[in-house]
């Protein structure tokens, strides 16, 4: 960022009069390396703009210094322009390692000259060209070969058993003899990469039961899931989070996640007051019934719509209690929320939270909260995020049981059956790692608060 000649100015004078480059950063709002900067810009104690260095690796230094100074008659502009840096550098190479007492004048291979120098190209035979051009050849395929088979940095990093392999996918004009010394390995460590037996796979018992688990639950959940199904095995298999996902992946178990669709609103308009929005996005509780979360959800299948209606519970994402229909009318809320009541111990006010659907609105839902001491809390208005742990439980719901499904043929009963089911295994058996890998009722039966 450039700043002013003016602030600079400022800068340093703030600087001059005893403060230090943290409090003029405080001050003037610009960061304490630069006011430093600054300063020792002014006081000569740095050249503006100072290029960095660019790093050259010592095979081509000790090549440029070779060709050079070591009596072969290269000039330094020649050597410059054979090795791919400037005849200064060069000199400052002589300078710094050779006058310096760092190294000695390397000596050159004369071929490795011919090959370098365009004139010595010029004065090759044709076999010793047709030979370099074959050697280049074998470079560059041994170069295609690391990266497009094995996917690695250089040949250096590969082991044994790769750089076999790399071998092997040479093209048929390069000979197992000639392709070695370039991969560098050893005819005897090729030979016994050959004729190591085929080692089996270490993980072939988990990524058999990692398609099991996965083709269990529709391909619905993720590695987190399959992991903890694992070790809960009759024989247990115990392996990391990072594997099964790579295992996963491998195997082809890959989660599918629907796109967002439109989603059903109930919103009738402002038709009475709102009540305050009490939960504030904390869905977190301490105990049971102390935070209950609810909305209504639409399936559409080919034979007609359903409308699920659930309370949720804060404390463990418990569904309480549901009702299940083909009208989003005030029975379905009613209905729904009688049953949650009926749950509730003496002295036991939960806060109920939703949207600003009309069915929280209408005199029975009001009446009912009333009677039975029920804190009625809802979102601001067209404010989803206001009631995200619902919206996250239906998008699970739907991943899980909906999306991705053939409805053909169905009728409403049949998948009201269905998910009346589904909801009873969500609350009784579905498993979740912030549950310590229990359901919601087997939480709470741990913790003695379910019979």
């Amino acid at each position: 960022m450039a700043y002013p000649q003016e602030l600079i100015n400022e800068v340093l004078d703030y600087l001059d009069s005893g403060h230090s480059v943290r409090e003029a950063e405080r001050r003037f709002g610009v960061g304490h390396e630069s006011a430093a900067r600054w300063r020792r810009l002014r006081d000569g104690n740095l050249r503006a703009n100072r290029p960095h260095p660019v790093k050259y690796p010592q095979d081509t230094v000790g090549l440029a210094l070779g060709l050079a100074y070591g009596g072969h008659g290269f000039g330094l502009d020649e050597v410059a322009v054979m090795v791919g840096v400037s005849a200064p550098t060069i000199s400052n190479w002589k300078r710094r390692y050779v006058e310096g007492g760092h190294m000695d004048i390397p000596e050159i291979d004369p071929d490795e000259i011919k090959h370098l120098s365009p004139d010595g190209r010029a004065r090759m035979t044709d076999e010793e060209l047709e030979e370099y051009i074959h050697k280049l050849e074998l470079k560059a395929a041994v170069l295609e070969g690391t990266v497009k088979v094995l996917k690695a940095e250089g040949i250096d990093d590969l082991s044994n058993d790769e750089k076999a392999a790399i071998v092997d996918a040479l093209p048929a004009s390069f000979t197992v003899t000639e392709a070695l010394p370039e991969v560098g390995l050893s005819s005897s460590s090729y030979c016994y990469c050959k004729a190591k037996p085929e080692r089996p796979d270490r993980h072939g018992r988990a990524r058999a039961a990692i398609r099991e688990e996965f083709a269990l639950v529709g391909g619905k959940r993720g590695y987190r899931y399959i992991r903890q199904r694992l070790r809960e095995r009759e024989d247990p298999i115990v392996v990391s989070g990072k594997t099964v996902r790579r295992l996963m992946a491998e195997e082809g178990c890959r989660v599918s996640y629907a796109k967002k669709r439109r989603s059903y609103s109930s919103y009738a308009g402002e038709i009475s007051a709102a009540p305050d929005n009490l939960v504030a996005r904390d869905f977190h509780a301490e105990a049971p019934n102390e935070k209950w979360l609810t909305d209504i959800t639409q399936f559409s299948i080919p034979a007609g719509k359903v409308y699920l209606s659930p309370v949720i519970d804060c404390f463990d994402g418990m569904p309480v209690a549901w009702s299940i229909g083909e009208s989003p009318n005030a029975e379905l809320a009613n209905s729904m929320l009688e049953e949650a009541c009926g749950q509730l111990a003496d002295g036991e006010h939960p806060v109920c939270h939703g949207d600003r659907g009309c069915h929280y609105r209408w005199p029975g839902w009001i009446g009912i909260c009333a009677e039975r001491g029920i804190v009625r809390s809802m979102s601001g208005k067209g404010c989803s995020p206001d009631n995200s742990a619902c919206e996250g439980f239906f998008g699970r719901l739907k991943n899980e049981f909906f999306y991705d499904r053939d409805w053909e043929g169905v009728t409403t009963e049949d998948f009201i059956g269905q998910l009346e089911q589904y909801m009873r295994y969500y609350r009784d058996e579905r498993i979740k790692e912030s549950l310590g890998w229990m359901s919601p009722m087997q939480y709470r039966k741990s913790l003695g608060l379910a019979a």
